[in-house]
Order: C-alpha cells, then structure tokens, then sequence
C-alpha cells in the first residue's frame, strides 16, 4: 500500500477521535474518582460528627465519669478499631483516650484536624492519617475525637491507579481499534486511487472496485462508474468522429494531390511556370500529414499497453535517429552532442519510439538557432531516474506554457508562420503515456530541456548499463 498511514485522513481522524474519546474518558473517571473519594470522606466526617454528639450526650447526662467509663468502653470493644479519642483537663492532661498526647497540628477553617498517627508493630514503625475534630466540654474539658483515614486513603490510592489503568487501556484499544479501522479504510480509497491512477493512464475500461456493503465508499464507488461510463461513452464518440472525419478527409485530399501533382505535369509540358501549382501541392502535402498525424495519434491512444510489445535498445534506437537527423543539423551547422548508456532497455513499440524521439530532435534542430548546440542523452538511471534527454540552445519553452505544449494543434508562435501542425508534441505525449514515461519539460539556461523519464510500467533492463558511450558530433 503507497500511502502512509500516519499522514493519511483516516489516521488523523481516529486520531483525533481516539483523543476526544480519551478526554472524555479522563474527565469521566476524574467525576468518578472525586464523587467516590468525596462520599468516602463525608461518611468518615459523619461518623466523627455522630460520635462528638454520643459523647457529649453521655457528659451531659452523667457527667465526667460517665463520659470516661464510655470511652474506656467503646475503646475496650475495639481495641485495635479506627476510633480514636482523647479526654483532656483544661492543660490538656491526658484523662482518657487511645492517644497519649494531644496532637499539635492546627485545625482547618471547618475545625478539622488531619495528623498523622505512629504505631509499633513488631519493633517497625507505622504511620497512618488520622482525621479528628476537638469539642469543648464544660468544666473546661477538652475532648478530641477522630479515626484513623488509613483506610480510606488506601481506597483511594486503589481506586486512582485503578482509574489510571481503565484511562490507559482505554487508550491502548482505542488507539488500537483507529488503527484497524483506519487502515482497512485507507486500504479501500488506496484501491480506489490504484484505479484512478489506471484509468488516467489511458485504460478507461477500467471500474472503481465494490465491496457489496453498500457503504458511503461504495455509493461513492457506483456514481464514479456511472460518470466514467459516460465519459467513457462520450470520449469514444469523439473518437469516432475524428476518426471519421479524418478517414473521410484524407481519401479527397490523396486525390486532389494525385490531381495537382498531374497538372503539374501537364503545366511543365505546356511551358508554364509551376510555382502556383507546387505552391497548391506543399499544402495538401501538409493537409495530408496533419491528418495522417491525428489518426496515428489515435490509434495510439485506443491502443492497449502491453499490445506488441518487445524489449527494444535505446541505445541503437537513440543512434538510429541521430544517424537520420545528422545531416539536417550539419546543414544548419549545428552542434550535436550524443551520450549514451549501453544496455537499457525498454519494453514498447519500436516505431513508436522512433517517431516520438525524431519529433523531440526536429523540434530541437527546427528551433535552435544556427551553430547552436543540441545534447542527445540516455542515462541508465545508476544516478538518478534513467531518461532520455533532448536538451538545444533555442528560445525554449515558457514555464507557463510548458503543460499546453502537449495539447494537439497547440503552438507557442502566435503568428503560426512555422512550419508544423502543433500536433508533433502531442504525438510524443501519447507515445510516452503508451509506455509508462513521464515526460519533463525544464529550462535548459538557454533552450528547453525535455527529458523522457521511465516509469514503474513498461521497463525492462533499465538501469544495466555501466560505461557511457559518449559521442559528439560537430558541424561547423
């Protein structure tokens, strides 16, 4: 799968749910945790506030003796108990009571006082949390009353690491459970853009796969097969007139040339200057190119691409149409460098390749200027992607131009008074899509840099070659 799941939209959006889910979560066992401990704490406070009452009861009714015999009681039914008690004189000596001081630990706003309490067991040292409020007793007597929160803080302690441990499971599924889900999701819009990618690399048969859950992705799937059997439907139309009208073109245009070119002989016969009839013929000539050209560009695009092909050497192809064009770029004393990788191949259509590289050099040899210089390479792809590189000294290319170039009958000349049909570009366009290749348009500082890169689809044997045949060719 080429997409990245962490920067993929599927990834951030369990991201961003999982996170959401996790505060919620976190703020729901935080009301959990201070609901709990909060109930805890007032039922300890209550129980303390009911014993004070009991106890100050008891003094009321019987006096200091009797508050005492309660004490030594209720200390003696539970002698290890969270009870504590403590009966003082008015300097606050010890009369009764579990402790043996009173605790020096100041009271909060409400009059509770939290301390700390030591114990001995087995010659270790224990420390608890003690909570306890001080009462006043008539007579002067103080009376302090508490118990040991050891418990309640241990409660605690157990239902926060709890709570932590719930927060960080939840994470883990949660975390878990968007990976999963957004993994099978982005594994279906990667299918969906495999066949994207397909059909924009010419195979309109192609369809968007259905999963059969009549899902969002699956209507999304059916209403884009919908559209592309109608583009399918409407491009294939188109083609069909072009063809047409080009097949029903070309068969008058052969004949009115047949025709000219027999009056032309019929001219000469009768002494008459030819010039308007060769005039008339380098016309149809052109006609008949121009549509000879946007048939062939045709047939390529409706052209499966894998239809004949065989591992053909671009290196002796590259050879072959510097070989055809030397002498046009000797004419015009032009300089022709040639580098070339042995031993790539590439698997296509030969006649293809030939048409679409001698368009690249005609187009370098018709604009570049005389004793200019063009640069023909082959890289083998050992240093970066393997190409082919048509590189001259010309005016170059517009950078915002350089996509329309490829649009057939496009021409930068505005005055159209170059030789050509604008329909040289769009050939080599097809021919490189045919194959998988991509094609470049750069600034070659000065002239334009067009460069054939192979892609994924259609090679074979690129990137083999290890010597470079370099060859320059120098017309002066």
């Amino acid at each position: 799968m080429n997409v990245r799941l962490p920067r993929s939209f599927t990834f951030r959006l369990a991201l961003t749910y999982m996170s959401l889910f996790g505060v919620s979560v976190l703020l729901l066992m935080l009301f959990i945790y201070w609901s709990t401990a909060s109930y805890m704490a007032r039922q300890s406070d209550a129980l303390i506030e009911a014993e004070i009452g009991g106890l100050a009861e008891r003094y009321d009714l019987l006096g200091l003796d009797g508050l005492i015999a309660l004490i030594k009681e209720r200390l003696s039914r539970q002698p290890t108990g969270l009870s504590i008690y403590l009966l003082t004189t008015d300097d606050y000596t010890r009369l009764a009571g579990n402790l043996d001081r009173w605790p020096v630990t100041p009271q909060d706003g409400q009059g509770w006082i939290d301390f700390r309490l030591v114990s001995y067991e087995g010659g270790e040292e224990l420390v608890h949390q003690g909570r306890a409020r001080r009462f006043a007793l008539t007579g002067g007597f103080h009376l302090f009353v508490g118990r040991d929160i050891s418990p309640l803080v241990g409660a605690k302690e157990r239902i926060a690491v709890t709570l932590a441990w719930g927060l960080a499971l939840t994470l883990v599924l949660g975390g878990l459970g968007g990976w999963w889900m957004s993994r099978r999701m982005a594994q279906r819009i990667e299918t969906i853009n495999s066949t994207s990618r397909e059909i924009m690399s010419g195979d309109l048969s192609r369809r968007m796969p259905l999963q059969g859950t009549n899902d969002e992705l699956d209507r999304l799937a059916e209403s884009l097969n919908r559209m592309l059997d109608r583009i399918q439907a409407l491009m294939e139309d188109v083609r069909r007139v072009s063809d047409n009208i080009a097949h029903d073109l070309r068969t008058p245009l052969g004949r009115l040339h047949n025709q000219l070119d027999s009056l032309r002989g019929d001219v000469l016969a009768a002494g008459v200057d030819p010039a308007a009839v060769d005039q008339a013929l380098a016309e149809s000539e052109g006609l008949l190119a121009t549509f000879n050209a946007l048939l062939r560009i045709a047939r390529i695009e409706a052209r499966s691409q894998t239809e004949g092909f065989v591992a053909v050497d671009l290196a002796a192809l590259i050879r072959d149409v510097v070989e055809f064009y030397e002498p046009l770029a000797e004419a015009r004393e032009q300089h022709l460098v040639v580098s070339i990788a042995d031993d790539v191949q590439l698997l296509g259509d030969r006649d293809l390749l030939f048409q679409a590289l001698a368009n690249l050099l005609d187009n370098a040899i018709k604009y570049t200027p005389e004793r200019g210089r063009i640069a023909v390479e082959l890289r083998n792809g050992t240093d970066g992607p393997a190409e082919i590189v048509v590189a001259d000294s010309g005016p170059g290319v517009p950078a915002a131009a350089r996509e329309q170039v490829f649009r057939r009958f496009f021409r930068l000349e505005t005055s159209r008074s170059t030789p050509g049909s604008g329909l040289g570009l769009s050939l080599v366009d097809a021919v490189a899509r045919l194959h998988g290749m991509q094609i470049c348009i750069d600034d070659n500082a000065p002239g334009a840099r067009m460069a054939l890169r192979f892609g994924a689809m259609g090679t074979a044997g690129a990137g083999v070659a290890t010597a470079t045949d370099a060859v320059p060719v120098t017309h002066t």
